[in-house]
């Protein structure tokens, strides 16, 4: 009488209980109830995987913009980098988050109040601590990293400049240096662009548990398609910030190695 979701056979049982319940067994096995209550509990725990990521990108990501447009008078993302990490976390993030396959020990876990929210308090302490994180070092980058960040001084088109793209305005629309690679786009764009991607990346493994459980990993490996997403998305960091830097508005040829090695820890410290 207390079940939100209920169950009947679609053989044996009555004409009455088949329109009153939610899910009919088709094969009249009771241990169909398990496996469906085991893929129910995994939906509902993707989503929240889900929009523990989600909502974790967006808070930074409105955030830094908002501060950095009103500080240096230009974002910090432009709208082509806003595109990409979109995609990846509406469509690639989602789709790595929901094919996990269930396990038994979902069945462990006590039931969901129907009117409880489906974002926890542990989802928003992770969110938060996460998103804290990623603001300072974000905020280190833009309004510091000129000064002590690799290559930016010899690379950029104006040593001195705090500027993040160093837009039209301040390199001048009318200088005949306009439109050569390499000199339209800074390397310190390069540098705030890839580590946000970083930080995001690696905050994939720690989205993946609800709990407060150290091991990130955890079942990792029993899905192909979250490994396949991931290293996707990693392979196609490297080319976008390669071979495409005017296109997403950074410098051409983009991060040297130990650039790039500098992005890489900290995102693995989200960990």
């Amino acid at each position: 009488a207390k079940a939100n979701v209920g169950f009947a056979m679609n053989i044996a049982g009555t004409e009455v209980a088949k329109h009153a319940a939610d899910i009919l067994l088709m094969d009249d096995n009771f241990a169909s109830i398990v496996v469906a209550v085991k893929w129910g509990r995994s939906i509902y725990a993707s989503i929240q995987k889900f929009l523990q990521l989600q909502l974790t990108v967006n808070l930074v990501a409105v955030i830094i913009t908002a501060v950095s447009a009103i500080g240096l008078q230009e974002a910090v993302l432009s709208p082509v980098q806003m595109l990409w990490i979109n995609l990846v976390m509406d469509t690639l993030a989602a789709l790595a988050l929901a094919t996990e396959p269930p396990s038994d020990e979902l069945l462990e876990r006590k039931p969901i109040n129907k009117n409880d929210y489906i974002i926890t308090l542990t989802m928003i302490k992770h969110i938060v601590g996460q998103a804290v994180y990623q603001l300072a070092v974000l905020l280190v980058f833009v309004f510091a990293g000129h000064k002590f960040l690799f290559d930016i001084n010899h690379r950029q088109t104006q040593p001195n400049s705090i500027l993040i793209f160093n837009g039209f305005e301040a390199l001048g629309w009318n200088d005949q240096k306009k439109g050569h690679f390499g000199e339209t786009y800074t390397v310190h764009a390069a540098y705030n662009f890839n580590v946000f991607m970083f930080m995001t990346w690696f905050n994939f493994f720690n989205c993946r548990i609800l709990d407060d459980r150290l091991n990130i990993f955890h079942r990792m490996f029993k899905s192909t398609y979250l490994i396949v997403i991931l290293v996707s998305i990693l392979g196609l960091q490297v080319i976008f910030l390669t071979f495409l830097g005017p296109a997403i508005r950074v410098a051409q040829w983009g991060l040297g190695p130990a650039s790039w090695a500098l992005c890489v820890g900290f995102g693995m410290i989200t960990w």
